[in-house]
């Protein structure tokens, strides 16, 4: 879910209600707020929320990140639950003694008062809604540039709250998992965590502002295409943070959970990891993978992980060919509006891969030809090294980076490829032809028709003379 200023709105807004008899100023605010009463930071699930299938076939569970009514269907979490473990977020909040005794951060991180933060977003008001997910609600909010008290909008740090819903999929120990993983793991390509707010039953964290939003949006909602260099541009920086995470930071971690959606951009695309609340820590000394419930999201999950429970850092990588085969395509990692066949994006082009001549044919279209043909290649090649079946096979995401390094930066431009132009001219006869040959199916099609109409209206016409 992204922190940044998404100008497609992800939530709709409410008019607010009137003030009831007796009722007082703070109550007509929690009425307005992402639709429900601030004591409990809102419950941001629209009825647009989706609901996430086990691949296991076993208790779905619920999770929401708002979207456009028709995309709403479009990511599916994959969460195996059993009956004896699943637990509201409010019986594992009141289950736990003390959350002071399991808070272990960061000393550079703020601790921000409830009250502070309410005020900064703008008493939580829908205008200042970036989106929502399964932790809850993100707000956009303004601080003191080196301290925790409110300033006007427009001035100071500009920031995202990311509010604990209460009611939601994820919750006290997703949080505690943010903070103890951002808190403690600081790297330009991961999103910074400013500090946090404990206090009763709110739970929220600060995150620095990412202006240009989501990977997702530029890929999947706007009207203008994502160009080729920057495309390579997000995909490196994507890749630094995974290996960090991986290979770098002083305890091994596994992301668990990229996606597009994930992959937030700043003013100059730069690309930051954000949402650790599936982080988990990686096999430590002679053990070779992590057995967990499988969670994540469907069409990025790692087959073997799906299949075992057991997380390596591979998992990881196979998720980042995905992610790396949607900017190469254009195209969802699940999308059932597709024809048949197309529906899984990495079955579907799985075998163009391989092919220097054929991978063409699943370039994303809107790219029109403006993109390098050593680099779409080479990307084409390492996608499908992240998507081996054989998690061994597949590359570390050291290797990863440095395959992707150069690509942002070469110039070898399909549109002035002899090849490329080639095989535009032979896409548009195809083209043609397909157009051509259905149109006179269709005059056939009509030609029969309407001889058979005329056979039958002769025929009753012949019934009505021989009575």
């Amino acid at each position: 879910m992204g922190f940044g200023n998404q100008s497609e709105s992800f939530v709709e807004k409410k008019s607010p209600r009137k003030k009831k008899d007796g009722g007082n100023e703070e109550e007509e605010e929690e009425e307005t707020g992402c639709w429900v009463r601030l004591r409990f930071m809102g419950s941001c699930m629209s009825s647009r929320s989706r609901v996430d299938n086990s691949l296991s076939g076993r208790t779905a569970t619920p999770y929401a990140e708002s979207k456009p009514e028709k995309e709403k269907s479009r990511d599916q979490q994959v969460v195996s639950v059993s009956s004896t473990t699943t637990t509201s977020n409010a019986e594992t909040a009141s289950s736990t003694p003390k959350y002071s005794e399991e808070l272990k951060v960061a000393s550079q991180l703020r601790k921000f008062t409830f009250i502070d933060l309410k005020l900064a977003t703008r008493n939580f008001r829908p205008e200042s809604l970036l989106g929502e997910g399964g932790f809850g609600c993100v707000f956009k909010g303004w601080i003191e540039e080196n301290g925790t008290a409110p300033v006007k909008p427009g001035t100071g740090l500009t920031v995202a709250v990311k509010t604990l819903n209460v009611e939601g999929l994820q919750g006290h120990k997703e949080w505690l998992a943010e903070v103890d993983f951002l808190g403690n793991l600081p790297h330009p390509n991961l999103v910074k965590l400013v500090g946090y707010c404990i206090e009763d039953d709110h739970r929220l964290l600060v995150y620095e502002f990412m202006p240009r939003g989501s990977l997702e949006n530029h890929l999947f909602r706007r009207s203008l295409p994502l160009p080729w260099s920057i495309r390579m541009k997000v995909a490196l920086g994507a890749a630094k943070g995974l290996a960090f995470l991986h290979e770098e930071a002083q305890r091994p971690v596994i992301y668990r959970d990229f996606k597009t959606s994930n992959i937030l951009l700043d003013a100059d695309y730069n690309a930051k990891l954000s949402d650790f609340g599936l982080a988990k820590d990686g096999p430590e000394g002679d053990k070779s993978h992590v057995s967990t419930r499988v969670m994540g999201t469907y069409g990025y999950a790692a087959p073997e992980y799906v299949m075992t429970g057991h997380l390596t850092s591979k998992s990881d990588v196979y998720s980042f060919g995905v992610v790396l085969l949607e900017m190469l395509t254009g195209r969802r990692s699940m999308d059932k509006n597709r024809p048949n066949g197309e529906h899984n994006l990495v079955e579907w082009a799985r075998p163009h891969l391989g092919d220097k001549r054929s991978f063409f044919r699943i370039l994303d279209p809107r790219l029109e030809g403006h993109f390098s043909i050593k680099g779409a290649q080479k990307a084409a090649q390492l996608a499908a090294q992240c998507l081996s079946r054989d998690p061994k096979a597949r590359p570390r995401m050291s290797e990863v980076v440095e395959t992707l390094k150069p690509l942002p930066n070469l110039k070898d431009m399909a549109s002035s490829s002899y090849y490329f132009q080639t095989m535009q001219s032979d896409r548009v006869r195809l083209l043609n032809i397909t157009n051509l040959t259905h149109h006179r199916n269709q005059e056939q099609k009509n030609h029969r028709l309407h001889w058979r109409i005329e056979a039958e209206k002769l025929h009753r016409q012949w019934t009505t003379v021989c009575r």
